[in-house]
């Protein structure tokens, strides 16, 4: 990945400015036009029944980075929603730091395709992921 100071503190200030991607916890590696890298801090309270970390969750972190590498691409003026995601879970996941990487495959028009996956701290893959992104213009910067 090609680093991109302007990428990565506009990703920070997005983040920074939102309530749930804050309180989440999520914090930018690294980021390029289109591709994203985040770290994590799986928590004992985001464990499910059986000890290990929920999967909804781990769904949440890779839609995330996914989305984005879509917002690095896509530009001020347009926005991103996910349309669909297909999440799958290769190994058990305990509590500690996770990576998150998102890559952008392609940007249309109106949809946006990306890949994700979630490592944990031995590099080993956890989540492997795709999702399809709508990409319409942003209501606020044609609202006046």
């Amino acid at each position: 990945m090609e680093a991109d100071d302007a990428i990565e503190q506009d990703l920070r200030r997005r983040i920074a400015a939102s309530p749930f991607h804050s309180g989440f916890g999520v914090e930018v590696e690294g980021a390029g036009r289109g591709e994203v890298r985040l770290s994590w801090e799986a928590r004992d309270e985001h464990r499910n029944l059986q000890g290990l970390v929920h999967g909804g969750v781990l769904a949440t972190l890779v839609d995330i980075a996914m989305g984005l590498a879509v917002r690095s691409v896509v530009g001020e003026t347009r926005r991103h929603v996910t349309i669909e995601m297909t999440v799958q879970y290769l190994r058990p996941t305990a509590p500690g730091r996770l990576r998150a990487l998102g890559i952008t495959q392609r940007v249309g028009s109106q949809i946006a395709f990306a890949d994700g996956t979630v490592l944990d701290a031995n590099d080993r893959i956890l989540v492997r992921a795709t999702g399809a992104y709508s990409v319409t213009t942003d209501r606020e910067a044609t609202s006046g």
